[in-house]
């Protein structure tokens, strides 16, 4: 799942799980670059820098947050907790509507497996 989201929103999550762990300089190219959504061209203007230097800059630091998420995986278990939670609340959604007992059941369940994962 983690692996199909577009490479801007996976770079988005990578930066709020690991981002504290580049030094100054890339955070601030990495943020220019991935939330202010400005061009290479435009950082490197204002940076007084190459803009092959911020393609390289971005590049390495995504490289580098991969690394981290490689070894951690905080953010796959976090979206698959997410994605738990998100079924729970969709269930008691539907068991209010119906009483269906079975759908009882699976809240259980999916919770029983969030707090394993905990």
């Amino acid at each position: 799942m983690a692996s199909e989201m577009e490479p801007k929103v996976r770079q988005t999550y990578l930066y709020d799980f690991y981002g504290e762990l580049l030094n100054e300089h890339q955070q601030k190219i990495f943020e220019a670059f991935v939330f202010d959504d400005l061009s290479l061209g435009e950082i490197a203007e204002e940076q007084d820098i190459s803009r092959q230097a911020v393609f390289d800059l971005v590049k390495r630091s995504t490289k580098k947050l991969e690394e981290y998420e490689n070894k951690l995986h905080l953010m796959e278990r976090f979206l698959e907790l997410r994605e738990k939670a998100v079924s729970i609340r969709e269930r008691a959604e539907a068991y209010e509507q119906s009483h269906e007992e079975r759908l009882l059941t699976e809240i259980k369940q999916i919770s029983g497996e969030i707090i394993k994962e905990l």
